[in-house]
């Protein structure tokens, strides 16, 4: 048993159910639609950032977490005797990693600093994970190491439901995106080592869904003993359903409930709206 109270603090980045939300302490990121500067989940939610995103011509901009947000979260947790664990967005996608680490030299005292190397609801799984840990009795030293070990396990796959976001980021070519809209292309890609990766592109929905599948007993299954969370990017989750019933197979008796959690602002700007994603720790 720990002998101090843990405290686990993540960034915005992750996307988690509320009853997780409430166990954590989350450092918000930020993001400009133009000259206006917004808030992560303080002063922009979920909804607001989709019908922004639908009407802007150009794509908002994200910034990492600073180390002072940082500092302050942790002076605050070690003025109560807290011991922390801290889960980041993966280093390859941003500096909030970094921004943690240099506030924990600054700061001291039994700080513990996870790269998730995922995002998302991927790094929502593991701190689901980190909580059920917390909750158990373990100390912030025991959390932090199952958490580097298990964070390999993480996958991550989604279907989006246009390449025009990718293309406005610089991630594709105009030509490839008009083409995609064109033939109705929908790119299917994972998240493994902390970097995105270009599965293959499925035509409409149902191949795309098939992609999924494929993808999740390609990894070796589901471990559904540890945390499994659906998402969905934009105003409705019509395209989550149908890729649920697609995909009954994979959950029919091992999942009582699918759980579901829109995906946030900072992915939402790169991926846009009408995208499908499961994350899972795999067998």
């Amino acid at each position: 048993m720990s002998e101090n109270k843990v405290r686990i603090i993540v960034d915005s980045a992750a996307d988690v159910v509320e009853s997780v939300r409430e166990k954590v302490t989350m450092l918000p990121m930020t993001l400009r639609f133009g000259d206006k500067e917004y808030t992560d989940g303080v002063t922009i939610n979920n909804k607001e950032f989709y019908s922004k995103l639908i009407e802007s011509d150009e794509l908002p901009t994200t910034s990492q977490i600073m180390p002072l947000a940082f500092e302050d979260a942790y002076r605050e947790a070690t003025e109560k005797g807290e011991d922390v664990v801290v889960i980041t967005i993966s280093s390859k996608l941003s500096g909030t990693y970094q921004s943690a680490c240099i506030a924990k030299e600054e700061v001291g005292g039994n700080i513990y600093v996870v790269d998730s190397l995922s995002v998302a609801i991927g790094e929502g799984i593991l701190t689901e994970y980190a909580v059920s840990l917390m909750e158990d009795g373990k100390s912030a030293k025991e959390i932090a190491d199952a958490l580097t070990e298990e964070r390999e396990k993480i996958r991550v796959v989604a279907l989006l439901n246009t390449l025009e976001y990718l293309k406005k980021g610089g991630r594709i070519s105009k030509t490839v995106a008009f083409a995609g809209a064109m033939l109705s292309i929908k790119p299917v890609v994972n998240i493994v080592d902390g970097e995105v990766n270009l599965l293959g592109k499925a035509r409409g929905s149902k191949q795309g869904n098939n992609l999924l599948v494929k993808e999740i007993e390609n990894a070796g299954g589901v471990d559904f003993d540890k945390p499994l969370l659906l998402g969905y990017s934009g105003l409705e989750d019509s395209l989550l359903q149908k890729y649920i019933e697609d995909s009954a197979s994979l959950w029919d008796g091992q999942a009582d409930k699918l759980r579901v959690s829109t995906i946030g602002c900072i992915i939402g700007t790169h991926i846009g709206p009408g995208a499908v994603a499961v994350a899972f720790f795999r067998k």
